[in-house]
């Protein structure tokens, strides 16, 4: 199948789904709390695309932007983006410099009020291959791709169906029966990062695998016998150094994001007490990420999709009984019906108690900063979230 007409069935599908729209559940998933057992609804944003580039790997803002983020949105949290690439330039060696930094921002804020969710961050696997970003995801030296073609795609997603791409997460999963090491690296730098940060009253938790991708393996046997695993021992590894922090999964990324049910399997977590492992979907609806508007009947379809996506991933919540964070949604704030969006969308996670994190905090038409600077409208839009 081509890619032009893969990602056509794959729309068809995400709208068959919205359509449907079943009743909400009765019950909601499980509520997040502070790592004191205090109730805590996270609200803020990601922090942030500027962190891919800059030579540092570090986001434009200092703490007065936090502070001002804080006063202006109310925001309570955010999620801090970090890399493997730069966690661990060389096998087995990693970068205290670079971890100081990440320090010297959850410090930062701290001091507003804030906690800090720590985010293992990669897309299109790193920046060995398709034109990845310097810092996003695993370094060169765990990128194996063969040398097969990996060119960035129109519409973006469709990148990860390249055959480098492709390859190279079926190396890091094992599917090729090669570089197993890959897999105990990933497993030690966690280790080390939550071993660093294990002490941090600002931190709230890891989330473990941005937006994971199963390579040739198909939804659903990819989370339930690869992605599933390995969060299970992430999550050994990590309670082997770290008890109070909360640990937080993300389901597979292109499919789960449009609407798709997971099929995460249960997760133990082997801390006394209760478990903290919360559950992080993104939202990310087809048709607006294929440059439709929030209007018309896209709206409706849209709507219809976006109340399918709570529906089932607030199931996937309960089975798993984890709490539930929207961990990304977004899109151009500068497009027809798109601030309608965000009001729907956190109209729709507040009625459920859900907490999110918007994407992002980076200037620009995604973001609540004007081009000739103070807010944009969106930030009143979060502002009243």
């Amino acid at each position: 199948m081509t890619l032009r007409r893969w990602i056509t069935a794959f729309a068809a599908l995400a709208l068959l789904l919205g359509l449907a729209t079943p009743a909400q559940a009765a019950q909601d998933p499980p509520p997040l709390t502070d790592l004191d057992g205090t109730p805590l609804v996270p609200r803020g944003l990601n922090n942030g695309h500027s962190a891919k580039e800059s030579a540092d790997a570090m986001a434009w803002t200092g703490p007065a932007d936090i502070a001002a983020e804080a006063g202006r949105i109310g925001s309570n949290s955010t999620r801090l983006l970090v890399f493997w690439s730069r966690l661990e330039p060389r096998p087995g060696h990693y970068d205290e410099h670079y971890l100081d930094a990440v320090a010297q921002r959850v410090a930062w804020y701290e001091r507003a009020g804030m906690r800090v969710v720590l985010d293992m961050h990669q897309d299109m696997w790193g920046p060995a291959v398709a034109g990845s970003s310097p810092n996003n995801g695993a370094p060169v030296w765990a990128t194996h791709f063969d040398g097969l073609p990996a060119g960035v795609q129109d519409p973006w997603p469709l990148t990860y169906l390249q055959p480098g791409v492709t390859r190279a997460f079926d190396h890091f999963w094992g599917t090729t029966g090669r570089h197993p090491e890959l897999r105990e690296h990933f497993t030690a730098a966690w280790r080390h990062l939550a071993q660093r940060f294990a002490a941090s009253p600002a931190v709230l938790g890891y989330d473990l695998f941005n937006e994971p991708w199963g390579g040739s393996v198909p939804w659903p046997l990819f989370e339930r016998d690869l992605l599933g695993p390995l969060y299970q021992r992430l999550i050994t590894e990590i309670r082997g150094v770290d008890q109070q922090h909360w640990i937080f999964v993300e389901p597979q990324a292109l499919g789960v994001n449009q609407g798709l049910p997971s099929a995460l399997p249960e997760l133990h977590d082997p801390r006394p007490g209760a478990p903290r492992i919360a559950y992080a979907p993104h939202f990310y609806p087809t048709l607006l990420g294929a440059g439709q508007t929030y209007t018309g009947a896209t709206k409706t379809l849209v709507r219809n999709t976006m109340r399918w996506w709570f529906d089932a991933n607030a199931a996937t919540a309960r089975r798993l009984g984890a709490p539930m964070v929207v961990g990304e949604f977004g899109l151009d704030a500068t497009q027809p019906g798109a601030l309608e969006f965000v009001d729907d969308v956190l109209a729709e996670a507040r009625g459920r108690g859900v907490g999110w994190w918007y994407w992002s905090n980076d200037p620009g038409a995604w973001g609540p900063y004007a081009p000739g600077g103070g807010w944009a409208p969106l930030a009143d839009h979060l502002a009243s979230g």
